[in-house]
């Protein structure tokens, strides 16, 4: 944890250090040594993912990967990532994610964009819906305590449609997506917890801060959505209601939405949400033929595709995908690719056509990047509400 401070600028206190542990098991930890000293370290959250269709696999989420300033281009976090995926490869995870702090790092290990993510800035002027809204549901203010036990049965309900969502623990929940410093010293305001129910039963929740700021005797203030996650149609249009909504607040903030999120078709004005795209999950299938194999797809046929990885040679060769399995094949291929374009298709955010015309994939028979558009794609965008 001291060395993770060092690259990352944080303060690595032994509190931090416990909370830390109790969701990434300390032998998933990789260090990087130099004379008994480390220089570098990479880390691997055991997740369950969420894929297309809602099939759930097995998934290493990289964490905290870094060298020291001093032991830069040595070939350090080469080293890292050699035993990183081959210590996930013996464990039985077929997929590998992360969050890219640098973009340019990790596609020469296999890694590819999986999918975008948007934020947006909405003045409370611009807050109005397209169409009065008709609310059934109500939505209180509730501590900690209960939100730990309504808001994973909501999560889960979601995460169980939405590709890319991540299963969580008990600990996470206490530990990562409800804690708040003890001594205030969180980032803003403190985090508001809130739940909307109809009839009783929980259908959406919200981790918001409210940061007051006032210019000139005028309230300036924001209200950051931290979180919010409903069920499909009316439960998010009610429970983003509430939060356009709140008092004193001049804009409203969120990060890290799908970018097909339904407020571009609730607000009235979705341009001035000021809706900002940059990447979000990359994937890398470290098993090939078990990542393939372990997600659903939405048309029949068969494509027979040569993934080149030299990073990870045991995925290397042909492989034929049909019925919703992946085998090694002798017939002859129809793409060729990377393992990196496997990784940018996989979660169904972007297609082998859109990869032909950009030369990341060769079709070497006619038609074939169609049919396997149609098999990979998925009926929502992959979305995951937290950079772990």
């Amino acid at each position: 944890m001291f060395a993770i401070g060092q690259y990352f600028g944080m303060n690595p206190t032994s509190e931090r250090l416990e909370r830390f542990s109790k969701n990434l098991p300390i032998e998933r930890m990789h260090a990087a040594r130099e004379n008994g000293r480390i220089v570098g370290g990479a880390g691997a959250f055991p997740f369950e993912m969420t894929v297309p269709d809602g099939a759930t696999v097995p998934t290493a989420g990289v964490t905290v990967v870094g060298t020291y300033p001093t032991h830069r281009r040595r070939g350090v976090l080469r080293a890292m990532m050699r035993a990183q995926l081959d210590d996930v490869h013996e464990r039985g995870e077929p997929v590998a994610l992360l969050w890219a702090s640098e973009e340019t790092i990790y596609g020469r290990f296999g890694y590819g964009m999986a999918s975008l993510t948007g934020e947006i800035e909405i003045p409370r002027e611009y807050a109005a819906y397209v169409h009065p809204l008709e609310r059934k549901g109500a939505v209180r203010l509730v501590e900690a305590d209960e939100a730990l036990d309504l808001f994973p049965r909501i999560w889960n309900a979601v995460r169980r449609r939405t590709p890319g969502m991540l299963a969580r623990t008990r600990a996470w929940w206490e530990l990562r997506v409800l804690f708040e410093p003890p001594d205030g010293s969180g980032d803003g305001g403190p985090k508001r917890f809130v739940v909307l129910e109809t009839d009783g039963k929980p259908e959406g929740y919200a981790v918001y801060r409210h940061k007051p700021k006032w210019e000139q005797g005028v309230s300036n203030s924001e209200l950051e959505v931290v979180e919010a996650v409903a069920l499909d149609g009316r439960p998010t249009a009610e429970l983003w209601r509430y939060l356009l909504d709140v008092d004193w607040a001049a804009r409203i903030t969120a990060h890290l939405l799908p970018v097909d999120h339904q407020l571009l078709w609730l607000l009235a004005n979705p341009r001035r949400m000021r809706f900002r795209i940059g990447d979000g999950l990359w994937a890398r299938l470290v098993d090939v033929g078990e990542a393939l194999s372990a997600r659903r797809y939405t048309a029949d046929g068969a494509v027979v595709i040569d993934v080149v990885d030299e990073f990870c040679p045991w995925n290397t060769g042909r492989w034929r995908l049909s019925d919703g399995r992946a085998k090694r094949t002798k017939a002859s291929a129809q793409l060729r690719c990377d393992v990196s374009a496997l990784g940018i298709v996989y979660l169904g955010a972007f297609g082998f056509s859109a990869l032909v015309r950009a030369g990341r994939v060769e079709e070497l028979r006619r038609g074939a990047a169609a049919r396997a558009d149609a098999m990979f794609r998925a009926d929502r965008a992959p979305w995951c509400p937290e950079i772990f």
